[in-house]
């Protein structure tokens, strides 16, 4: 008897043993995946959402290659583009669709194989398409939807009706993008935008209850601030109740340069410091502005107002090939050169004027 007692003893404690360390494994790999950075997929969700949401065509161009070359397929992203149209417009989604077909049509002329990816289904299925989307929002939000939606529902009920008959019922149910996916293109899309911090605030909650962790919002907060500004990252920053960063940095750089060109050569000055000044501020994050000006009564003095986000953005300014071909090619035009340095003394405004700061 008292052997059976003890071997059933060492059983028992080594299940015991053996659930304790399973446990602990399964707690770590949680706590592990909650800490996961995103993927360079999901990084250029991010980036073809808040573009496309800023009308930024230009760059939206380049990251819809490295999303291709990420290993999204051509119809994740198709699906991104018309997810789109419902937070930011038909106009944008149909400028970001435009470049997309261009983007596919170089790649192809270059040999590239895009691979297309699980196709899309346009059948919108049978039955009540509301009750279907209003199942869909309860799935994304954990939470039960009422019929009709309360407010605006019952204020304005076809917009709830396309709300949940269309986006939730034909958009969201198309299995081409998982749900944690298009609730980071949402909330991406939210992010970048101005004046949309409640709809922002809703689907970060629905965006975590899909899997999205904080870490990979906080990152998100970083891919915003990198590709639209500082101020819509911090939108976000605050709805995720984390620190924002300062709009203005410390060693932001602000400038007059005093100019005074021989007479001669005006015309041509003129023309050379328009191609700097518009190359700096479309190509530069860190340059804020380069705004030149002349005096009306003396047309030969010439007054730039500078600004670079930091003494670093300055520093690398002055290495680019458009400024190193402006100083080159002036230098025997330019009379007389003074650079005057300012501070500011109304930081909060300026905040409120500058709105590219980054």
């Amino acid at each position: 008897m008292i052997t059976k007692i003890k071997r059933y003893s060492i059983i028992k404690g080594t299940l015991c043993l053996l659930l304790i360390i399973s446990s602990n494994t399964m707690n770590a790999q949680i706590e592990t995946n909650s800490c996961a950075p995103l993927t360079q997929a999901q990084q250029s969700l991010v980036a073809i959402s808040s573009l496309t949401a800023t009308g930024d065509m230009a760059n939206l161009k380049i990251q819809l290659n490295f999303a291709l070359d990420a290993g999204l397929t051509v119809n994740e992203i198709k699906e991104v583009l018309v997810q789109l149209y419902a937070y930011c417009g038909f106009p944008r989604s149909l400028n970001a669709i435009n470049v997309f077909m261009k983007v596919l049509e170089e790649r192809k002329s270059k040999g590239v194989d895009d691979k297309q990816g699980n196709e899309i289904i346009l059948d919108r299925g049978t039955g009540d398409n509301y009750e279907r989307g209003r199942k869909v929002l309860e799935a994304l939000s954990g939470t039960p939807q009422a019929k009709p939606a309360p407010g605006f529902g019952d204020f304005a009920p076809r917009i709830d009706a396309f709300l949940k008959e269309h986006l939730f019922a034909d958009v969201f149910q198309s299995d081409v993008l998982s749900y944690p996916q298009r609730e980071l293109i949402t909330i991406s899309a939210l992010a970048a935008m101005p004046g949309v911090e409640s709809q922002l605030q809703s689907h970060v909650k629905i965006g975590m209850n899909t899997g999205i962790t904080q870490v990979q919002l906080i990152e998100t907060a970083k891919l915003i601030e990198k590709y639209v500004s500082r101020t819509q990252a911090n939108s976000l920053r605050n709805v995720l109740s984390i620190p924002t960063v300062p709009i203005i940095d410390e060693d932001m750089l602000v400038r007059i340069s005093e100019i005074e060109i021989l007479p001669e050569y005006l015309k041509e000055y003129h023309s050379i410091l328009k191609e700097e000044a518009s190359a700096s501020v479309k190509l530069e994050p860190g340059v804020i502005a380069i705004f030149p000006m002349f005096q009306k009564e003396t047309p030969t003095q010439i007054r730039i107002i500078e600004m670079y986000a930091t003494k670093a953005a300055y520093q690398s300014h002055l290495k680019t090939p458009h400024f190193l071909h402006y100083k080159t090619t002036t230098l025997k035009m330019v009379k007389t050169l003074k650079l005057v340095d300012m501070g500011s003394l109304d930081k909060e405004t300026m905040q409120q004027i500058f709105k590219k700061l980054n």
